[in-house]
């Protein structure tokens, strides 16, 4: 048996109708201040790429495994918690205070710039030079080892170059730092100098064929004219334009915005904490009266 709907229902929900359709158009409008709040949240993650590289994993497709990328994440958060590791990059002067395992109990501090720094995940690391009673003295930390009991920045600054092992090959004062040298503190907000100091290498031999390398950093080699033409016939300058290794060399945007969503809100509330312990630490000096 059919039912017969009467005439004002019929308009009350044709009229339910359209309200649901201009709600839903209302919504769907983006509130300018929430487009802003967004943006700013996509620049911060985007940064986190540069100050945070180890939260990415190995590209390398024989290591990638989420579930265990995802536990690493949890335990550099958790170790990050424990221990204050500072923005830095290749070029920042550092100083390492660890344990010593030869000496149990006691602990070993070494001053020194950052050369090098690799690695993904726990297994993260970089690499410290000084020159210490005339020799040149490496030493490779890795960063959530448990041995390390703090990592200070003393000057927070970049290099035209992405890693600077061509010190080894430099003179002596572009790696010589003051074992007692006073942390520099930068205004809050600035952005990271970069240092455009070009280093001046001893003559040849060399650890590495520097001059088959395209170094930003390093004053004119002084070799002859036939040390640079082999470097342009072993040169490969097409493999920038390889996408596919460039793909496979590289962690994709999408996957890399998934995984500091994932963190951000953790790093974001160390950040804060940092911040606070970095005004406390600001001490003005007294000026002498009279």
């Amino acid at each position: 048996m059919l039912s017969i709907i009467p005439r004002n229902t019929v308009s009350k929900i044709s009229n339910c109708k359209v309200l649901k359709r201009l709600s839903s158009s209302l919504l769907s409008v983006e509130d300018p201040t929430n487009k802003t709040k967004t943006e700013n949240l996509r620049k911060s993650i985007l940064e986190y790429r540069h100050v945070y590289p180890e939260f990415l994993p190995d590209p390398t497709i024989q290591f990638r495994n989420q579930i265990r990328e995802k536990l690493e994440r949890n335990d550099m958060i958790a170790r990050r918690t424990q221990i204050d590791i500072s923005e830095f990059y290749v070029g920042s002067i550092m100083a390492v205070t660890s344990s010593d395992p030869h000496t149990p109990g006691k602990t070993h501090r070494f001053v020194g710039i950052c050369i090098q720094r690799g690695g993904a995940g726990l297994r993260a690391h970089f690499t410290l030079r000084n020159i210490v009673d005339h020799q040149g003295v490496e030493v490779l930390y890795e960063m959530y080892d448990p041995s390390l009991h703090r990592v200070e920045v003393l000057r927070l600054e970049k290099r035209l170059d992405d890693e600077l092992l061509y010190l080894r090959d430099a003179l002596p004062e572009y790696s010589t730092f003051d074992v007692n040298m006073e942390a520099e503190i930068l205004p809050e907000g600035s952005p990271v100098p970069v240092n455009p100091i070009k280093v001046k290498l001893r003559p040849r031999p060399w650890l590495q064929r520097w001059e088959r390398q395209n170094l930003k950093g390093v004053q004119d080699l002084g070799l002859p004219e036939r040390f640079y033409k082999r470097a342009q016939e072993v040169a490969t300058p097409w493999e920038k334009y390889d996408l596919m290794k460039e793909y496979m060399r590289t962690i994709p945007a999408e996957e890399q915005t998934e995984i500091f969503n994932e963190v951000q809100s953790k790093l974001q509330t160390l950040e804060v904490a940092r911040k606070r312990l970095k005004r406390k630490r600001v001490i003005i000096k007294p000026s002498k009266l009279g």
